[in-house]
């Protein structure tokens, strides 16, 4: 069993006076239910999911709630919607009572939560595991800091290695870096008693049972062919900008339904659309969002293949990696690619309250100062200065190009 770096941050949460309901959303075999259960083994464990007993929770009165289940777990709460103004309901007669709510789905959020629990909740989200996670061997070992996350936390090292070579954890990161590259970094196929050919299944069976059961959450499909075909088309262009109406006329159907599909895609955890930076006024820039699909083991299966990443693969896997380690530690930033209409490009920037962070992402084994070209100058367009700019690849030479642009090994400094 993995540990969570959000483990501590959900308990401090449940002690506090706003924690009496915790809602924990995020895709489906994000490890919700074990993550709460492990927590809050106190608490009594309800599967909502279930129709048979979902029938009779629903006929429960507040009262009862309060005298039969005071402090419980409900799992895939979404199922039975009703049940919120339930718990609402014991919230607001009640100190005592505590409640654990877990959905797979940010309709859960969207709607009923935002409607009824508004005030009433403390929402935390729960994604695939880290690197620093997935080296763990247990609940109770540490997880340490990757160097990204110290870099958040403005306690970055003092200095950066010169290699990875020389890197103390180099064979831990590594081993974390490879398992997240072949089948991603979900749970369930972090279990090492597993085959690889069990965990390639896993993930095909996930890619099926997202299709046939969160989709439902979600919308009514008279036909889910036209959203299969844009969930391979969105797998394939993977770190690509997303232009809804060139994706229309391609798929036959309208830039409407395509903005509400891809909207789908965000509110189920599966990928993550990251919007143009824009702030400058007296610049020419893109506007389109580009698109990352969260886990790169769930690309391959949608793609229904094995090792080899693309360009755009390892940028969209290098991107999730950090948008779950920001969340994790639940640092407020905010994410964006730039593209300039003179040709000036950057993967990714991460927008503090004082500072930009630059990002470029390159796959190869070798770096150079050209790969610097679009983040030197960087500032000139920005409305605040950049702390530092990271080329992160899999060259394991650290290299300075200037005082704020360092080329490291990614898996050095996401491990």
């Amino acid at each position: 069993m993995k540990n969570r770096r959000i483990a501590d941050f959900v308990v401090k949460c449940s002690t506090s006076k706003t924690g009496r309901i915790i809602v924990l959303t995020g895709a489906r075999q994000t490890g919700k239910t074990t993550l709460a259960r492990k927590l809050f083994p106190d608490y009594e464990y309800l599967s909502v999911e279930d129709p048979v007993m979902r029938s009779q929770y629903l006929q429960l009165a507040a009262s009862q709630w309060k005298t039969l289940y005071p402090r419980a777990i409900l799992d895939e709460v979404q199922k039975g919607p009703t049940l919120i103004e339930s718990i609402q309901s014991v919230y607001d007669q009640w100190i005592e009572p505590k409640y654990i709510l877990l959905g797979s789905s940010q309709l859960l959020l969207l709607e009923k939560v935002k409607e009824s629990l508004a005030g009433r909740c403390i929402i935390i989200e729960i994604f695939p595991l880290t690197l620093p996670e997935l080296r763990t061997q247990s609940w109770d070992e540490q997880i340490d800091d990757s160097l990204f996350q110290r870099e958040l936390k403005n306690v970055p090292a003092e200095i950066y290695l010169p290699s990875f070579l020389m890197d103390k954890k180099m064979v831990e990161k590594q081993n974390a870096w490879e398992h997240y590259l072949k089948v991603g970094a979900y749970p369930a196929v972090s279990d090492e008693t597993l085959s690889l050919e069990e965990k390639y299944l896993w993930l095909q069976n996930y890619v099926r049972t997202y299709l046939e059961r969160d989709l439902r959450d979600l919308a009514s499909f008279r036909d889910l062919e036209p959203f299969v075909k844009l969930q391979r088309f969105l797998a394939i262009n993977t770190g690509t900008l997303v232009n809804a109406a060139a994706i229309a006329n391609r798929m036959g159907l309208s830039s409407k339904t395509i903005q509400r599909y891809i909207r789908y895609f965000e509110i189920s955890y599966q990928a993550i659309l990251l919007p143009a930076w824009s702030q400058n006024a007296n610049k020419r820039l893109a506007k389109m969002p580009k698109i990352h699909y969260l886990d790169n083991g769930i690309i391959q299966a949608v793609l229904q293949k094995r090792n080899g990443l693309t360009g755009n693969e390892f940028e969209s896997l290098v991107i999730a990696e950090i948008y779950k380690q920001i969340q994790t530690i639940g640092i407020q930033a905010q994410l964006y690619h730039l593209r300039t209409h003179d040709g000036k490009e950057v993967d990714l920037l991460i927008e503090m309250p004082d500072y930009y962070f630059a990002v470029e992402i390159k796959m190869t084994d070798k770096v150079t100062k050209a790969d610097a070209k679009h983040l030197i100058g960087l500032e000139n367009i920005l409305n605040k200065p950049i702390k530092m700019a990271f080329i992160l690849s899999n060259d394991r030479e650290t290299k300075f190009f200037d005082e704020k642009i360092v080329a490291m090994n990614v898996t050095m400094f996401l491990g």
